[in-house]
């Protein structure tokens, strides 16, 4: 239970994303004057820093040694940190910032969500989106692929929008959409069960533990006096930890383990100040 201090951008420059490496104690870090830098988190010290975006960088996304960083001015930059290039790539399309961007479990597809309410989907090599999706009302930043279907995707909408929508970007076909009654804020998938986790915003905050494909709510979790704005699954798929605008993180303990198929959910807390649905 201890906390390190691995960098301060000083008072001129802020966090605004964070990002492991897939492998190894890499991390990318996001920050307000449009760099990304990259850390060594085992020795904390900073490997490199990498310039090209105007704007702050909000969404980051990795995919082996390629490390993609989405703007406020709009554009993605596809960097290769093994090159010594800034970025190998610009992707462009979006009309605002990009502010959510997942790549898929084989590493082929880079999905992108902005506030300019679109999601695009891009292949490996395409400077262009291979697929556009328009019908969220509202910004995207909840993005999430399903690691049980190949070419199945997750989005979430803002407060205008609300909705989860599904989408198989491999028969480019509109799956189906649940309203969630907030702000949708992030997503993410249960790598050991067909479930996933969504954050929301005004106006309940909480947290929602669903089953797919049936959208049936597993739970609903309340604490959080603010938006739950960030959200981070554990190596071993079963712990999530949330952060939210009332300066808490706080660790719920959501799903089970790959051995325990157990899915009967018994709501309660435990000492460590987690919280477990199972």
């Amino acid at each position: 239970s201890k906390v390190t201090k691995l960098c301060d951008l000083g008072i001129d420059d802020s966090v605004c994303s964070v990002s492991w490496a897939q492998r190894g104690t890499h991390l990318a870090v996001g920050t307000s004057d449009g760099e990304v830098e990259i850390w060594d988190a085992s020795r904390c010290q900073r490997v490199r820093t990498m310039e090209g975006h105007r704007l702050r960088v909000g969404a980051l996304a990795w995919s082996s040694s390629l490390l993609s960083s989405g703007s406020r001015d709009k554009s993605i930059l596809q960097r290769d940190i093994r090159a010594p290039d800034d970025f190998a790539s610009k992707l462009s399309g979006h009309k605002s910032e990009v502010c959510g961007l997942k790549w898929s479990y084989d590493n082929r597809e880079l999905a992108s969500g902005g506030n300019d309410n679109k999601i695009f989907v891009w292949n490996q090599h395409s400077t262009q989106p291979v697929l556009k999706y328009c019908e969220h009302n509202a910004a995207v930043k909840a993005i999430a692929w399903s690691p049980h279907l190949h070419g199945l995707l997750a989005s979430g909408g803002g407060t205008a929008d609300r909705c989860i929508r599904f989408w198989n970007t491999t028969t480019n076909t509109h799956l189906s959409c649940m309203d969630t009654g907030s702000q949708v804020c992030n997503l993410v998938w249960s790598k050991n069960v067909n479930e996933l986790v969504s954050t929301h915003g005004y106006s309940q905050n909480q947290i929602i533990v669903w089953r797919y494909p049936t959208m049936s709510k597993l739970a609903t979790l309340t604490g959080h006096t603010y938006r739950v704005l960030y959200l981070a699954i554990s190596p071993d798929g079963q712990t999530i930890v949330t952060g939210a605008g009332d300066e808490t993180l706080r660790f719920w303990n959501v799903f089970p383990s790959p051995k325990s198929q157990n899915t009967d959910s018994e709501i309660g807390a435990s000492s460590f100040g987690r919280t477990t649905i199972r």
